[in-house]
This record gives structure tokens, C-alpha cells and sequence, in this order.
């Protein structure tokens, strides 16, 4: 019986790749993952270190020391993006503030995947392609004019239903019209 983390190597394996080739595959890490937890449920996005090394860096160490936690989805354009993580939005009285922080930690890493439904990725100032840092944002519909333009970093796997939801707490000027505040923790 083959061991379910073997399963991978057995498949190349079958399909004539070298043992040493179906040795690696065996062995090649999970991509991370993170929770993101709301009042309105939770969303699991697996990260993509493969396209965007330093952004999932930065990512999951702000995750680990509790940089997100606290935070708002502070832009929300229904049907089409939620947008949070910036630090400012930990503080209710710095509300005039929400979008500007957070910024200009990470240079661009801009890769050829698109930009479909569940995507997420680093927001960064509009002057500046690198600029990214804290704040990200997760794809509600194909947004095909941001290719180029922005670092995509993960894509969310499962409870995209609840970005969804949150992505109904939009006004018009995009602004949210209650406060939905996330906490970010990483998959084991």
C-alpha cells in the first residue's frame, strides 16, 4: 500500500519521470495557508510563495506577530473586491486615515497569472508599483485590467462565499457601510 504522502511520487513515477524526480515531488512543501476570520465567517487562502516569494513573506510574518488582527476590510466594492489589512484600521477614531497605511515594504512581483475570482493580492499606492506591503485584496470577479499592474500572492481555496458576503457591506463610494474586522492566523 502506498503511503498517502508517497501518492505523489508513485503517480510520476507511472508516468516515467526518474525516481529522483518523483523523490522531490514527495518531498516538496504544502504551500502555507492562512485563515482569515470575520464576523461573518472565514476564508482559507493558500499562498503562493512560487510567484510572489517576498510578499508571502511579509505576509505571514505579519500574520504570526498579530499585524492583521484587528483589522478592517476598510474598502469594499461589491461584486468586485474587499480590500483590508491596513494597520491604521485597527483604530476606529483614525477612520480618514483607513487605505493610506501599511505601504512601501515590498517591491512588485508581478507574474502572468490572472486576474480571476478568488485571487488575492497586495494592494500598493497608486503611484508606486512597489510600494505592497500590508494590505491585500481578494478578487470578487475577473478584473483583467489589473494584470501587470499588481503582485498576486495566494488565491482563496475554500469559504470564498464569505468574501463574498463581505463584499455586500459595500456602499457605492466603496466604503464599507458597517465595520467588518478580520484576524489572520496561518494553517499547520
Amino acid at each position: 500500500m502506498i503511503r498517502p504522502r508517497h501518492a505523489i511520487a508513485a503517480t510520476l513515477l507511472a508516468l516515467g519521470l526518474s525516481s529522483a524526480s518523483a523523490a522531490r515531488a514527495a518531498e516538496a512543501p504544502r504551500a502555507p495557508e492562512a485563515v482569515v476570520e470575520t464576523e461573518a465567517g472565514s476564508f482559507v487562502i493558500r499562498l503562493l510563495p512560487d510567484l510572489a516569494p517576498r510578499q508571502v513573506r511579509f505576509f505571514v510574518d505579519t500574520a504570526k506577530s498579530g499585524g492583521y488582527d484587528g483589522t478592517t476590510f476598510h474598502r469594499i466594492v461589491p461584486g468586485q473586491v474587499i480590500q483590508g489589512g491596513d494597520p491604521f484600521s485597527k483604530d476606529p477614531s483614525r477612520e480618514p486615515e483607513y487605505g493610506r497605511g501599511g505601504f512601501g515594504m515590498v517591491p512588485a512581483e508581478i507574474s502572468k497569472k490572472g486576474f480571476t475570482r478568488g485571487v488575492v493580492v497586495a494592494a500598493r499606492c497608486p503611484t508606486n508599483k512597489d510600494s505592497a506591503g500590508a494590505q491585500f485584496f481578494v478578487v470578487l470577479a475577473d478584473q483583467p485590467s489589473l494584470q501587470g499592474r499588481y503582485t498576486i500572492f495566494g488565491e482563496v481555496v475554500s469559504g470564498l462565499e464569505i468574501a463574498d458576503a463581505i463584499g455586500e457591506a459595500g456602499g457605492d463610494d466603496g466604503k464599507p457601510r458597517r465595520r467588518v474586522e478580520m484576524k489572520v492566523r496561518l494553517q499547520d
